[in-house]
Formats: structure tokens, C-alpha cells, sequence
């Protein structure tokens, strides 16, 4: 295929054209540059790593549970590295609500919770609570059973994660 003189000049004119454009967007640009550092918030640990057990004993009345008897303190010891300025520590307990206690932890048992008590008020379990560093407050559990349920006799058991982080 051969190109004709005026072809010829048409293509070499938007050549000519479309450099010019080019060369016209180069100067009208700036070049773009990000950069960052990514950073972990500072470490902790609960209680060594080592699992805290509560145990209620094998004396828990089935007609005296009533969110107060059998209360329990549950000891933990947070351990966590320096915060930066502005980041405060917090704490949240990881569980299933039972379904009439937010801040209780359903048992094997129906109608069976462990509800949680944080420095005497409810512990609202998957909800992150600021608390002071150098004095975490006092962590409770008692036993609380659904209103108008009546309990058999039988071993129960709860599980729940403690949580301490930064934010």
C-alpha cells in the first residue's frame, strides 16, 4: 500500500501535532512521591500468656444465683510497653453475650451466664474500655441466671478472651 503526498503530510502533521501536545503536558506536570513508616502499637501481655481461671467451686446454689452471690475477683496482671503520647490502653472481653446479660458470658447450661464486672460496674462484653495503665481496675465475675429461670444442678463452664491494647 501506497501513501499519497497529501496522506503523507496529514500523518506527519498529527505526529507533529500530537509530540507538541506531549511535550506541552511534560511542562504542565509535577512528579508525586509517598512515603510513610508503618508502626505497631506497643506490645502486651495478660497474665504471662498463661490462661486465668475462675473457678467457682462446686458449692454454687441453684436457688442463690443472683448476679451477687458467689462474686469472684479475678486476678490479671497486664504487662505492656510504653504507649506513645496520645494512645491510651484498653481493655475488652472477646465473647458471645448470652441473650439477656450484654455483659454476661453464656455457660454450657441454659439460662446460665458469667457476667462481668469491671472496677464494680457491668463489663460490657466486645467493647473496648480505657482504663489507666499503671492501675488496671478490679475484674469481677458472678454467676447470673435468665429472670424467671429455674436451674438444675450440673458443672458448667464459660470461655471469654481478654484483650489489652493500645489505641
Amino acid at each position: 500500500m501506497k501513501m499519497t503526498d497529501g496522506k503523507a503530510r496529514c500523518v506527519l502533521a498529527c505526529v507533529l501535532f500530537l509530540s507538541a501536545l506531549a511535550g506541552r503536558a511534560a511542562e504542565d506536570t509535577a512528579a508525586m512521591s509517598f512515603s510513610g513508616t508503618l508502626n505497631a502499637p506497643p506490645a502486651c501481655v495478660i497474665n504471662n500468656g498463661q490462661q486465668i481461671d475462675v473457678d467457682f467451686g462446686d458449692r454454687v446454689g441453684v436457688g442463690k444465683v443472683d448476679g451477687q452471690n458467689y462474686l469472684q475477683t479475678i486476678n490479671y496482671r497486664i504487662d505492656c510497653e510504653p504507649g506513645e503520647s496520645g494512645q491510651t490502653l484498653g481493655l475488652t472481653v472477646v465473647a458471645a453475650a448470652s441473650g439477656f446479660d450484654g455483659a454476661a458470658v453464656p455457660t454450657n447450661v441454659p439460662d446460665l451466664a458469667v457476667r462481668l464486672l469491671l472496677a464494680g460496674n457491668a463489663f460490657v462484653l466486645n467493647k473496648r474500655v480505657a482504663i489507666d495503665a499503671a492501675n488496671p481496675p478490679v475484674l469481677q465475675a458472678v454467676p447470673v441466671k435468665r429472670p424467671g429461670a429455674e436451674l438444675k444442678p450440673q458443672a458448667f463452664s464459660a470461655q471469654a478472651t481478654l484483650l489489652a491494647d493500645y489505641q
